[in-house]
């Protein structure tokens, strides 16, 4: 007997270890999920989100309700976590229109890490959270914006749990915010004017954002129309009203017009009502670039693919529209309404009209006709289907969810249709459009005769193109992100390295002054107009200058600032901070293909601009302020947190070429490398911007003051060699060009030979300073050796 009890004990704890095994699996494997979408992108669409939040306050949905009703204000949540990350004192609040309602299980969520405490998870402070209201498929706004990104810049977006106090609330669209982060990513800047275009006032037939002159002296006018999201831009916003409505033909210098174009053909082909193209014309932000453009960000896709039936016609909303008047919308509505004066311009100016055309069948063909908006669709639901299974406050039911691609459901007083059920009808349609069958010219054979240009040298562009008016071929091109496209006329003429007068090969040329060249075709016949490629201007064609580009330790993060209450001003006259980059080499070095970020999760945070040059031994200033580059200064997108944080320097890859992770700092401290270039940080009482960090001991007493410093050859060719000091004694050395601009300086010289091959010819000023300040000026003459 004792040996059965024995037998039955040990068979009984090894369940229990097994159990025991099993379990522990389970939370290993729970947190390894967890680590993993931690380290995801946080809008990988193949990755749900999760996202919990506790309030302590039992009351907290009325307070939610409340607060939306009243100030629109935040409630602030004892902690969010973001897959299982936790982040204490976070903001939330209850956002959206017709998505929204007190009666509710599930509202849309706006939250707001960094309402109380500056925090961000991956670099992101806000979360924009959709409840899927009027979309059966669950997937609308997300196969949307999947679908929009190929032609504008827009949102990411994907999905995400949400758990409040424990219980599971739903599955959600968890949408990228359009705010400042959003603009300095993409337009390279983020204090510029900036607008919400939502009425302000609840959204009707009379309300609308719809950029109509309203003929008003004071910008008041406007304010229940659009929200301001910048200091300042009221009267911008006037001007743009009187171009879009009573001057067409300037909207071209007043908004970026090619992403207009998209946006209006996205919305057309989709028929997504729920934008500047419905009867409520919101839905958009309006930023402007460095470009002094505004362009138009598209927001708020949940309607999208007829989720929002109403078209509306001057000021009523004309009732909602049913599934087949969807189907059959037309590709030029609202072109003669005057309530929709942007479409107004579009579509009576004659080449705007052909463009918007030329997208909508770019659009069509890629995404529709080929099924390819299908696959993704089916794809989208795999992800979340088991999320929408079990999530018991769903509007729909899970049938209605596994047949919303196909199946049209009624929601409240009109019809949303299936997805696929309205595109599928709407190709067929569109596909016997008289606008739609309009033939444009064929491109082909895009070519350049140089695909790795120098600087200053010529680049002939040439295409082979048919079906076309002749004096209708365009080459658009750009050379820097911060420009806008250029477009020139090519020619089949036989005089622009062309080949032969009328071979259909048409021909311009491109002077190279930057380290990149984008560049794209234009044509158009007297129906209708192409691209190539078919996305442009979104997407281009390349030339890429050869450069010499830094490896690591030939490029430094040699100083910065990141609590400026005193030091340097930029060119605004404010005190920002600044980080100071140095070539340690004797060779200029391209700074194309460098970015900067103050985040090793999201190293492109910033681009260096496409013609940034660092000169040998010198340093290159780049302000962190939030402000727009110049030709003259650079701005990066992000400011320094004086409470620590990191700062990289790399390819925005795997290759980093330089980076340091700093705690605190004092104000008007900075901290830097010591010696310049190779040496370790350390703080520096006296900041030494775009100067040497740390004198070099025991020769400060050497001087320049008492000796003659002679230079020969001199007039010069490629460089010079002084004499009368040695290197030791010379603390630096500064050119200058006529105008007094510094063009080069040489810190702690190790040499008495000075490379001068970058410098173009001319009259420049030696200046030798000693270790004292005072210094020796020698006048010299840089002529080439031809």
């Amino acid at each position: 007997m004792k040996e059965i009890k024995l037998r039955a004990q040990n068979s009984l704890f090894s369940r229990l270890m097994m159990k025991l095994k099993c379990s522990l699996l389970t939370i290993l494997l729970v947190l390894m999920m967890v680590v993993a979408k931690s380290q995801s992108p946080f809008y990988d669409v193949n990755t749900i989100q999760q996202i919990e939040i506790y309030f302590s306050q039992p009351n907290w949905d009325y307070q939610l309700d409340t607060a939306k009703n009243g100030s629109d204000g935040y409630i602030v949540a004892d902690w969010v976590k973001v897959n299982g990350v936790q982040f204490d004192s976070a903001g939330v609040k209850y956002k959206g229109n017709s998505s929204y309602d007190s009666t509710y299980s599930k509202n849309p969520l706006h939250i707001e890490l960094d309402n109380v405490v500056n925090q961000s998870y991956q670099g992101i402070t806000d979360i924009k959270l959709g409840n899927g209201y009027a979309d059966p498929s669950m997937i609308r706004e997300v196969l949307a914006y999947d679908i929009l990104k190929n032609y504008m810049d827009c949102p990411q977006s994907n999905f995400a749990q949400v758990y409040i106090n424990g219980t599971y609330i739903g599955i959600y669209s968890n949408d990228e915010s359009i705010g400042k982060d959003f603009c300095s990513n993409l337009f390279y800047s983020s204090g510029n004017t900036f607008f919400k275009c939502n009425p302000v006032v609840t959204p009707g037939p009379t309300t609308k954002s719809n950029l109509k002159y309203i003929n008003l002296a004071d910008s008041s006018g406007y304010f229940n129309f659009y929200e301001l999201k910048s200091s300042y831009g009221w009267n911008e916003l006037v001007q743009l009203c009187d171009s879009v409505t009573n001057n067409a033909g300037s909207i071209g210098s007043m908004m970026d017009m090619d992403r207009v174009l998209w946006m209006l053909a996205f919305n057309a082909v989709l028929v997504n009502l729920d934008s500047y193209t419905g009867v409520f014309c919101q839905n958009y932000y309006l930023y402007k670039d460095n470009t002094n453009r505004f362009n138009p960000i598209v927001w708020d896709l949940n309607m999208a693919f007829g989720g929002f039936p109403f078209v509306g016609s001057g000021n009523s909303s004309l009732g909602g529209l049913t599934v087949t008047n969807m189907q059959q919308l037309s590709l030029t509505f609202h072109s003669i309404d005057p309530y929709w004066p942007l479409i107004n311009a579009v579509m009576n100016n004659v080449s705007y009209k052909k463009q918007y055309l030329s997208h909508v069948r770019t659009i069509v063909n890629e995404k529709f006709s080929s099924g390819n908006y299908v696959t993704t669709a089916q794809q989208l639901q795999a992800v979340v289907d088991t999320a929408v299974l079990s999530d018991n406050n769903k509007f729909y039911s899970y049938n209605q969810f596994q047949n919303g691609i196909t199946t049209d459901y009624t929601v409240g007083t009109y019809t949303v249709p299936g997805i696929s059920n309205l595109m599928n009808a709407r190709v067929s349609f569109l596909q016997t459009d008289a606008d739609y069958l309009k033939v444009g010219p064929v491109i082909s054979a895009v070519t350049a005769s140089n695909t790795s240009p120098i600087l200053n040298s010529t680049v002939d562009i040439t295409a082979t193109v048919t079906n076309v008016n002749t004096s209708a071929v365009y080459l658009g091109y750009r050379q820097s992100l911060l420009e806008q496209f250029t477009r020139i006329s090519m020619y089949d003429d036989g005089l622009h390295n062309d080949g032969a007068a009328g071979d259909d090969v048409y021909g311009a040329a491109i002077n190279i002054a930057n380290l990149i060249t984008q560049y794209y075709i234009y044509a158009e016949n007297n129906d209708a107009g192409k691209f190539s490629p078919e996305r442009a201007e979104h997407e281009f064609y390349l030339l890429q200058t050869l450069a010499s580009t830094p490896l690591p330790g030939q490029v430094t993060i040699n100083e910065f600032l990141a609590s400026n209450i005193n030091d340097q001003t930029n060119e605004y006259g404010a005190h920002a901070d600044w980080i100071e980059l140095y070539n340690t080499t004797n060779t200029p070095l391209s700074l194309f293909g460098l970015y900067l970020s103050d985040d090793f999760i999201n190293p492109m945070k910033f681009a260096i601009p496409q013609n940034t040059i660092i000169q040998p031994n010198s340093y290159l200033i780049i302000w962190a302020d939030q402000e727009s580059s110049t030709g003259s200064y650079i701005h990066c997108n992000f400011k320094l947190s004086a409470s620590g944080e990191s700062l990289i320097l790399s390819d925005g890859g795997s290759n980093i070429i330089d980076s340091i992770t700093f705690g605190t700092q004092i104000t008007d401290i900075s901290t830097g490398r010591c010696p310049n270039g190779t040496g370790a940080f350390t703080s520096l009482p006296n900041t030494s911007f775009s100067g040497i960090n740390c004198a070099q001991t025991g020769i400060r007493d050497l001087s320049v003051k008492n000796t003659t410093i002679e230079v020969y050859p001199n007039p010069v060719s490629d460089y010079f060699i002084y004499s009368g000091v040695s290197p030791s004694a010379i603390r630096k050395i500064i050119i200058s060009d006529v105008m007094g601009k510094s063009v080069r300086i040489i810190e702690q010289p190790v040499s008495e030979k000075i490379e001068l091959s970058h410098l173009i010819d001319g009259y420049y000023q030696l200046s030798f300073y000693g270790w004292d300040s005072d210094r020796q000026d020698i006048k010299m003459l840089k002529i080439s050796d031809h």
